[in-house]
């Protein structure tokens, strides 16, 4: 099994500065809603208050391709991952558009794309071409799952090392919502008809065939269900494992997180229970459309930043929410305070004969 350190919270002293200070500013008390809270959570996660803006966002998505995607789960067929893998590497991707706009890099990282075709850039992660069918064998070995969470913990650790201040997850796999489904479905106790949902783009015939790949694979998941590195080896993959490594390692290095949507809060949850406490350095970068990501964002008690009805991966949702968070911290470092602007604060007010 792989270890991780202990997690220790973001800085509790940094967080009451950050608290105080928003009350300091010219607004109302808590005017500023969601972005006051957003700024504390940046000020305690740097352990400094006021925040840095952030000057190295990076993107990781992990791409693989899955066995079970044969059993017609998805609106495309498994080809388009290695496609779409070498689209966002050549910078064509809507990842690739959405994280200029916000000053983040991209990364692709290859762990299990069914191809032969592998560059010096995204392929020095592989795992293996293909993670297995769930339906019927385990997606990957148990030195497998050991090789792909360690890879994402050396991606995350690779990142940091080169000055990255906060990481997003992203995705890139035909089929993997069904993975991730199986996965939410075994930590949420919940059934498979609602973590299942249309994904790309199925149609009914399609979400009856996921539901069914779903079910099955939860029946083969039982004798796992306290294990998340079991899990992952029975019904997850090495892009999801390598995801889960990622985001348990990036709290470990203490720095903050956007997921994005279903299948990297899915990887998100098994990370939680392979080094628990994770959670207090993620932020739910948005809500998809899928119902299974709701499931999993409540228990891991993430409060998403946007709700746009995205369902795209790659990264996308947590891109855009970068905005945000970039905005909240702007509010709480740039803003002047009542004393140094001249103005008079409510209180003052209230105390005058």
């Amino acid at each position: 099994m792989n270890g991780f350190a202990p997690i220790s919270p973001p800085d509790p002293v940094a967080e009451a500065a950050a608290r105080a200070r928003q009350d300091t500013l010219t607004k109302p008390r808590g005017a500023l809603g969601r972005l006051e809270d957003l700024s504390v959570w940046v000020a305690a996660c740097q352990g400094q208050c006021p925040p840095r803006q952030f000057e190295r966002a990076r993107v990781l998505v992990f791409a693989g391709d899955h066995g079970v995607a044969r059993a017609g789960v998805s609106a495309y067929p498994p080809k388009v991952t290695a496609q779409m893998m070498a689209n966002i590497d050549r910078g064509g991707a809507a990842i690739n558009a959405l994280a200029g706009v916000v000053g983040a890099t991209v990364r692709v990282a290859d762990l299990a794309v069914d191809t032969d075709e592998v560059s010096e850039q995204t392929g020095q992660d592989k795992v293996r071409r293909g993670s297995g069918d769930i339906r019927t064998e385990d997606a990957l070995t148990d030195e497998e799952t050991s090789r792909a969470i360690a890879s994402g913990q050396q991606i995350a650790d690779d990142e940091v090392d080169a000055g990255a201040d906060l990481l997003i997850a992203g995705d890139m796999g035909i089929g993997n919502t069904t993975p991730a489904a199986v996965l939410i479905a075994a930590l949420t106790d919940a059934e498979p008809v609602a973590v299942v949902g249309y994904g790309s783009g199925i149609d009914d015939a399609g979400w009856a065939r996921k539901a069914a790949a779903v079910r099955d694979a939860l029946y083969r998941a039982r004798s796992v269900l306290p294990d998340p590195v079991g899990l992952l080896r029975c019904c997850g993959g090495a892009d999801l494992a390598a995801m889960a490594g990622f985001c348990a390692q990036a709290a470990v290095r203490r720095t903050p997180l956007l997921l994005d949507g279903m299948v990297v809060t899915a990887a998100a949850l098994v990370a939680e229970r392979l080094a628990p406490g994770a959670r207090q350095w993620w932020q739910a970068g948005h809500r998809s459309t899928e119902p299974g990501h709701q499931l999993a964002l409540a228990a891991l008690q993430l409060d998403p930043i946007l709700d746009l009805r995205m369902r795209l991966g790659e990264g996308t949702g947590a891109a855009v929410a970068l905005s945000v968070l970039r905005a909240a911290v702007a509010a709480l470092s740039s803003m002047a305070t009542f004393t140094e602007a001249n103005v008079c604060n409510r209180s003052d007010t209230a105390s005058a004969p």
